[in-house]
């Protein structure tokens, strides 16, 4: 196999907050370079694209540019949507790759164990992605959420309402049989001729993942067994999980003097 790997890291990341998740240290080096640097030392792997976010290339370049290139990795700039972002790398996949890979480039923790699961299935399956079937107990909720407040008089008559405790209630609609159930995850492998057909039809920017744009063009899908590891940084929580998966640490505070 000649594989083309592409790493969407466009997003604005909005539930981690006002950071750049992508920069957060993780042993020493920015988390987008973790991931990246685990598809560097893979034979099997030819070629390697970052997906940039469109509205601050600039910025990404800089943070990020040196470190790619010298990996020999290719930027490429995204668009509104995920989707977008993947379409955009169509035009730079080399013609000599025959599998193409989309991974989360915040999913730092991928093994060789679960990207090798992935390759096998893909000498069968021409569309194969990482997913865990879902445990626990699912329910469907209304989105509208009722909110508690906490009402103390005598604090809100010297604070106001800053110290107002609260929390948001969601009903419960009904509960979802998890039979059958799968949590989707990246890496997701895909034969070439399927993945580049299936990105070049129209109407699929309401998809979440490159399986659901492959679905939609008619094509099987399989899964395979993913890895409970393997879990996306989207909140500053996930960072200590991630750091403390990988065995690592983050880059160390600065004395308190310097932080007046």
């Amino acid at each position: 196999m000649k594989i083309a790997v592409i790493l969407p890291a466009a997003g604005e990341s909005a539930r981690f907050g006002t950071k750049d998740k992508l920069a957060e240290d993780i042993g020493g080096r920015p988390l987008l370079l973790r991931t990246v640097e685990f598809f560097t030392k893979r034979a099997d792997v030819t070629q390697i694209i970052v997906v940039g976010p469109q509205n601050s290339m600039d910025a990404f370049h800089d943070r990020f540019g040196p470190a790619l290139a010298f990996h020999g990795v290719s930027i490429v700039t995204g668009g509104a949507s995920r989707t977008d972002s993947v379409q955009n790398t169509l035009d730079a996949i080399s013609p000599e790759c025959d599998r193409i890979v989309v991974h989360d480039a915040a999913r730092p923790a991928i093994t060789n164990k679960l990207f090798d699961r992935v390759l096998l299935a893909s000498k069968e399956f021409s569309a194969v992605a990482a997913a865990l079937p879902i445990q626990g107990t699912i329910k469907r909720v209304n989105q509208a959420p009722s909110t508690v407040v906490d009402n103390d008089a005598i604090a809100d008559s010297i604070l106001g309402n800053a110290s107002k405790a609260s929390v948001e209630g969601f009903k419960i609609i009904e509960t979802i049989d998890r039979q059958g159930m799968w949590e989707m995850q990246t890496p997701q492998c895909f034969h070439k001729a399927v993945f580049q057909k299936a990105y070049s039809a129209d109407g699929i920017s309401y998809c979440t993942d490159d399986a659901q744009v492959v679905e939609k063009l008619g094509e099987p899908v399989h899964v395979v067994a993913g890895d409970s590891r393997n879990i996306k940084v989207t909140s500053p929580a996930d960072l200590q999980l991630i750091r403390a998966i990988l065995g690592v640490k983050g880059a160390p505070e600065s004395p308190a003097y310097k932080r007046l």
